[in-house]
Order: structure tokens, then sequence, then C-alpha cells
């Protein structure tokens, strides 16, 4: 009996955990490609959202993209001093509700963070602002990620 009830515990614990790495934080992480976008997301104290019910819809830039940020311009945002801002410019990444390139039309969307983003789709490519969606439909527990070649600044530090 006594052997059960430990099966049953060490099965529900790895019930729960492979749960919560299947949320947008998880799946993020599991591409190998959006490494720069999770840590940021870690010193904004943004990534906790993410790992909430949700649902969300993140365009995550990838570690190439953070990469052809102006020089000094990320290591800036890292800093303890720049949180606000740093999570202000997550947050222009992710909308409410998940929302799959299917559903993508072309229009004017509004991010978690208050601004807008512009969806273009044609031809079944996806731009938003000037980000081409290089992946689409990374589905998660509480969302969707679209994977995007540029790190999208929002209108206050263009």
């Amino acid at each position: 009996m006594k052997k059960n009830i430990l099966l049953c515990t060490a099965l529900l614990a790895l019930a729960f955990t492979a749960q919560a790495d299947d949320d947008i934080i998880g799946t993020a992480r599991s591409t190998g490609q959006l490494n720069t976008c999770m840590a940021a997301l870690n010193v904004a104290g943004k990534a906790a959202m993410l790992k909430e019910k949700g649902p969300y819809t993140v365009f995550a830039p990838t570690d190439e993209a953070f990469g052809k940020l102006p020089p000094g311009m990320l290591q800036d945002y890292l800093k303890p001093e720049n949180k606000e801002k740093l999570g202000k410019l997550l947050t222009y990444h992710i909308l409410n509700g998940a929302i799959t390139s299917e559903q993508l039309t072309t229009k004017k969307v509004p991010t978690v963070n208050g601004a807008t983003l512009d969806i273009k789709v044609t031809n079944k490519e996806v731009m938003v602002n000037d980000a081409h969606v290089t992946k689409a439909d990374v589905k998660a527990s509480n969302g969707v990620i679209h994977v995007i070649d540029k790190v999208l600044l929002p209108p206050s530090t263009q």
C-alpha cells in the first residue's frame, strides 16, 4: 500500500512538472532559438505572466534577432535600472488571446503594453511591423508562439 501511494505521488509530481513545461515559457525554451528572449523575460519579471493561464500570443524574436539590435542596446535594456523599460519592450511582443496564423489578418492589434502592432498578411506570409514570422503556430498550453526575425521596438523607443 505504501509503495502504491509513493508511486502515485511520484507520477502526479511528474505529470504536474510535464504540464508546467508545456506553457509558453517551457515551449519557447525547448525551441533552442529563443534563449535571449527567455532570459530577458526573466530579467524584466515577465516570465511568470507567460506561465499563467492566458491565453497569450507571443511574437518571439530569435537569438539572432536580438543580435541585430544596435551595439549596446540589449545590454542597456538588461541593466536593473531599466527593468520597466525592458518590460515595456517585451510586452510589446505579446497579445491577449491565442491567435493562430490562420486567424491573423491585416490589421492593427493591441499589445499587452497598450501600443498596437501592424499585422500584414499577404500570400500566407505574415509580417508584424517590419518583422517576418519565420515559424508560426508553436502551440503551448496557454497560448501560441510565432517566431520572428526582428525585435519589435515600441513606438516610444523607435
